[in-house]
């Protein structure tokens, strides 16, 4: 995955970021059961340059949280947790392709190629679902995630959503794009 080559935050940008992910930290216990700030707070400076990207799901609207971590590294994974897909990433087609596709009304941007500049991968489903056993979101929107490759050869995406208290994944061309479908992301940290 390419990651984000953006300057590193300034110190007040940093100190900003953390206050306000340990304030949602705090806020959602529920979200990271046997995790503490503490460990969290030592992740994040080993890995000081996770906090751009960080810093980027927090501006596009994702309000990141941790929800975990991943079983077969330790990592720490953090999740936009936002109630709705995040605002400044939707109206963006699945990925470079789907774009290079469109002939007219090309939204600015895909979701992969977001995530890439972000330094963040789209969640799959799995994760996704994994998300909404911790709350309730994408009851208004919905967000694309990771496709299988034989789904997206054959032109297609899968996004997902929350409706009438169940989650549901389905399908679309790839260069579909709509207001209210982003993407949420995932990093490792």
């Amino acid at each position: 995955m390419k990651t984000a080559t953006k300057p590193m935050l300034s110190v007040t940008q940093r100190n900003y970021l953390l206050a306000l992910l340990e304030t949602r930290f705090a806020r959602h216990p529920a979200r990271h059961r046997g995790i503490t700030w503490a460990q969290v707070l030592a992740r994040l400076e080993s890995n000081s340059e996770k906090l751009r990207s960080l810093a980027e799901m927090e501006n596009t609207g994702g309000e990141p949280d941790v929800i975990g971590r991943d079983k077969a590294t330790g990592a720490l994974l953090f999740v936009d947790c936002s109630p709705q897909s995040p605002a400044d990433r939707q109206s963006v087609c699945f990925d470079r392709a789907a774009l290079d596709a469109r002939k007219e009304h090309k939204p600015k941007t895909s979701a992969l190629d977001l995530a890439a500049e972000m330094g963040v991968e789209l969640l799959d489903e799995a994760q996704y679902r994994a998300l909404q056993r911790l709350g309730e979101f994408d009851t208004k929107t919905s967000s694309w995630i990771k496709t299988p490759a034989a789904i997206r050869q054959l032109g297609g995406a899968l996004f997902c959503d929350r409706r009438y208290d169940h989650v549901f994944t389905y399908h679309n061309g790839a260069q579909s794009y709509y207001r209210g479908r982003g993407f949420r992301a995932i990093l490792r940290v």
